[in-house]
């Protein structure tokens, strides 16, 4: 496996709450989608088949919405972590500069007597 799988730019975590963000309403279409597809076959399913189909097809808003709600809320989170790690990456190189401004560079060399 190649180690680059796992690197993180700086735009990582941005890039990816947008898309999260972009395809939030998609999954919940997508099971409206497949309640309407399944729809022609409601007539011939019988027995307990037909009884879960019913209580799917009562619930898909309540689905829809749920899996919408959960990935709003990842897409949130994602976009918090995103905000810190800037924050932390921002905070970090003022200390360092910080820091080196502070470092006497000159006591470390060797003079020559």
């Amino acid at each position: 496996m190649s180690g680059q799988r796992w690197d993180m730019g700086k735009d990582t975590l941005s890039t990816l709450s947008k898309k999260t963000g972009t395809n939030t309403q998609d999954l919940g279409g997508l099971v409206k989608k497949l309640a309407a597809a399944a729809q022609p076959l409601e007539g011939k399913i019988q027995g307990s088949g037909y009884q879960a189909f019913q209580s799917f097809k009562g619930r898909v808003d309540g689905i829809a919405a749920d899996l919408n709600a959960g990935l709003a809320a990842i897409a949130k989170g994602q976009a918090g972590m995103d905000a810190a790690t800037r924050t932390g990456e921002s905070d970090m190189a003022q200390a360092a500069k910080k820091a080196e401004g502070a470092a006497n560079f000159d006591g470390a060399k060797f003079n020559k007597r």
